[in-house]
């Protein structure tokens, strides 16, 4: 039996990637930030959940050590753990933009680098790092989510690199808006007297909201493509990216360029 560990389980498509797993007879290894969030995973065949707030370098080397007690080997990793917020530079706040670059990408560095030393003694092993199209191209009020996730795409591919040696993988994998309850937990900035920042702000949650409820076989998709790369890693540094949106929207920025896919932006979402 393969182990796999997931982080940020609790809920969307990290739950629903660790039934997945379960149900194709892998053991799962399921963290979250509170594990009284782990509800009706407990009870599930190869399934073990553990408490893990990826922000804390303390909390990791915790569950890891609690984790090595109970497995001998570990598989794949698949850091999960993310968050949202959409806010203008102007209106943005600290507290916010410190969690989402803590959650996003520091949260990533800090799993990876807890638990290289054990792939590297296998001498084997998968880091999956859950990215988004957004971290391939740009779009408005996505600056502090963009950011973080194209920081962990070049984060990601460098560290490939390094591991190679050792038999071990690395992969992003990219996707849109999935039907799961990550929208409705993204935080935004505040109501503001700015019109233009409020129409922009309407504008974009329409469109979100809607992709969202019209991806309705996304989510089966992400998790058979996250199955599929578990089951065969490739060595080489990969972007697996799943879904119209995402795949439209790469291509569309490839064939462009940043100045045309700016411009086409402009016109369309904003309608400038």
């Amino acid at each position: 039996m393969k182990n796999i560990l997931i982080t940020g389980a609790s809920g969307g498509l990290g739950k629903i990637t660790v039934k997945y797993f379960a149900e194709k007879g892998w053991n799962v290894i399921a963290t979250m930030i509170d594990i009284n969030l782990a509800e009706e995973l407990i009870d599930w065949p190869n399934v073990k959940c553990y408490e893990l707030d990826v922000t804390s370098t303390e909390s990791i080397e915790k569950a890891k050590e609690q984790i090595l007690q109970d497995f001998q080997t570990l598989d794949v990793i698949i850091n999960n753990a993310g968050l949202g917020y959409r806010s203008f530079v102007e209106l943005s706040e600290d507290s916010k933009i410190d969690t989402i670059v803590n959650v996003n990408l520091l949260g990533v560095i800090k799993v990876c680098r807890a638990f290289i030393p054990v792939f590297r003694a296998q001498r084997k092993g998968n880091f999956i790092n859950i990215s988004s199209v957004a971290g391939l191209v740009n779009l408005p009020l996505g600056n502090f989510y963009h950011a973080t996730k194209r920081a962990v795409e070049s984060f990601s591919e460098c560290m490939s690199y390094e591991l190679l040696d050792f038999n071990v993988s690395v992969c992003t994998v990219q996707f849109g808006n999935a039907p799961t309850n990550f929208q409705k937990n993204v935080a935004q900035c505040k109501e503001t007297e700015i019109v233009s920042y409020e129409e922009m702000k309407c504008k974009i949650n329409k469109i979100l909201n809607n992709k969202t409820k019209k991806n309705k076989d996304l989510t089966d998709k992400i998790v058979s493509k996250l199955y599929k790369i578990a089951e065969k890693p490739q060595i080489s540094f990969r972007k697996y990216t799943i879904g119209f949106d995402a795949n439209f929207m790469r291509y569309l920025r490839r064939i462009l360029g940043y100045r045309m896919f700016n411009w086409v932006i402009k016109r369309v979402v904003l309608k400038r």
